[in-house]
C-alpha cells in the first residue's frame, strides 16, 4: 500500500458516508448519493447544498460551526440512508392496507413527512447515543464515588468504560453481514477521495492502490469526542449526580465543537503530533472499514463524479 502522505497532494473539504449499497458524497456545493440497484444499475441522486452551517452562517466560527455540521452531517447521511433504501425491499409483503394514523399523517403532512421522519430518527439517534454512551457510563461510574474521591480518577474511571462500551457496539455491529457490506462502502469512500487527493484519475484501479484509513473520518470523529470528554469532565464534581449529568449534556455540544476543529486540523495537516492524535481513530477504522471491490469502488467514484465542480479550488480544505 502505497503511502499516504507521500500521495497525498490536494488537500480536500470533500467528505461523505456509507449509506445501503452506496456512498454519500458532500462536496462544496452539492450533495450526491449514488446506489447500486438489485439490478446492477448505478443510480445517482444529487442535490444542491442547503446546510444548517450556511444557513446560519457559522462557517467562520470556530467550535460553533463544529456543533451545527454535526447536527447537519446526521441528517444528509439519514437521508441519503433513507433514499437508498427505497431501492430495495425492506417492507412486509403483506398487501395490508397504510392505517388510519399513517393516512391522516400523509395527508396532513404530504411531501414534508419524509422530512419529519428524518429529523424524529436523528433525534432518536442522539437521545440513544447519549443515554448509552454517557449518561450510562456516568451511572455506573457514580456508585464508585463512595471509594474514590478523585475527580480526575473517576472521570477517567468513566472515560474507560464509556470506550469500552463503545468499542463493543462497534465490533458487535461488525458481525453482521449487512453491516460488513456497509463498511466495504465505507472504505471505497476514503479510497476515493484519497485517489482524488493524489491528483490521480478516478478510476477502480487508482481507488484500489489507496489507504481505506482517512483522518478525517466520522470513526476518528468519535474517538475525539471520548478523549476530549474525558478531558473537560475531569472538572465536574462528583457530589451531585443531577447536576453533573446535566452539565455533561450542556457539555457535549463544546465537546463536538472542539471535536470538529481537532479533525479539521487532522485533515489538512500531517506533522508527528497530527499523526500521533490521529492514531486511535485510525486503528479504529480498520473495523469500520473493510476492502472493498470494484464494483464498490466504481459507486464510490460516480458520487465523487457527481459533485466535482472542475476547480479544485472550490473544494481546498
Amino acid at each position: 500500500m502505497p503511502n499516504k502522505n507521500k500521495q497525498q497532494q490536494h488537500m480536500t473539504s470533500i467528505g461523505g458516508s456509507a449509506i445501503m449499497e452506496g456512498v454519500m458524497m458532500r462536496g462544496p456545493k452539492d450533495i450526491a448519493s449514488a446506489v447500486r440497484t438489485p439490478s446492477g444499475e448505478i443510480v445517482v441522486d444529487k442535490r444542491p447544498i442547503s446546510s444548517l452551517v450556511t444557513k446560519y452562517h457559522v462557517n467562520k466560527i470556530p467550535v460553533l460551526r463544529g456543533v451545527f455540521a454535526f447536527f447537519d452531517s446526521l441528517i444528509c447521511s439519514m437521508r441519503a440512508l433513507m433514499w437508498s433504501a427505497e431501492f430495495f425491499d425492506l417492507e412486509d409483503d403483506s398487501g395490508e392496507e397504510p392505517s388510519k394514523f399513517d393516512k391522516w399523517l400523509t395527508e396532513k403532512l404530504g411531501d414534508k413527512l419524509k422530512d419529519y421522519v428524518i429529523y424524529f430518527s436523528v433525534f432518536i439517534s442522539v437521545i440513544f447515543s447519549v443515554g448509552l454512551f454517557f449518561v450510562l457510563p456516568n451511572l455506573v461510574t457514580g456508585f464508585l464515588h463512595r471509594f474514590i474521591e478523585a475527580n480526575v480518577l473517576m472521570t477517567l474511571i468513566e472515560g474507560i468504560i464509556r470506550i469500552a462500551l463503545f468499542l463493543g457496539y462497534i465490533l458487535l455491529v461488525s458481525r453482521m453481514e449487512e453491516i460488513k457490506r456497509v463498511f466495504q462502502y465505507h472504505g471505497a469512500e476514503h479510497k476515493t477521495i484519497f485517489c482524488y487527493e493524489a491528483g490521480l484519475e478516478l478510476t477502480p484501479e487508482n481507488a484500489r492502490k489507496m489507504s481505506r484509513l482517512h483522518p478525517r473520518c466520522g470513526t476518528s470523529f468519535l474517538v475525539f469526542v471520548m478523549i476530549i470528554s474525558i478531558i473537560m469532565f475531569s472538572f465536574i464534581s462528583w457530589d451531585n449526580m443531577l447536576v453533573r449529568i446535566c452539565l455533561r449534556l450542556l457539555l457535549l455540544p463544546v465537546v463536538a465543537g472542539l471535536s470538529y476543529e481537532v479533525i479539521r486540523w487532522a485533515g489538512r495537516s500531517q506533522n508527528r503530533v497530527v499523526c500521533l492524535i490521529s492514531k486511535p481513530g485510525m486503528l479504529l477504522q480498520r473495523i469500520t472499514t473493510r476492502e472493498p471491490d470494484d464494483a464498490q469502488l466504481e459507486v464510490a467514484i460516480a458520487s465523487m463524479k457527481a459533485v466535482l465542480t472542475g476547480n479544485k479550488e472550490d473544494d481546498k480544505w
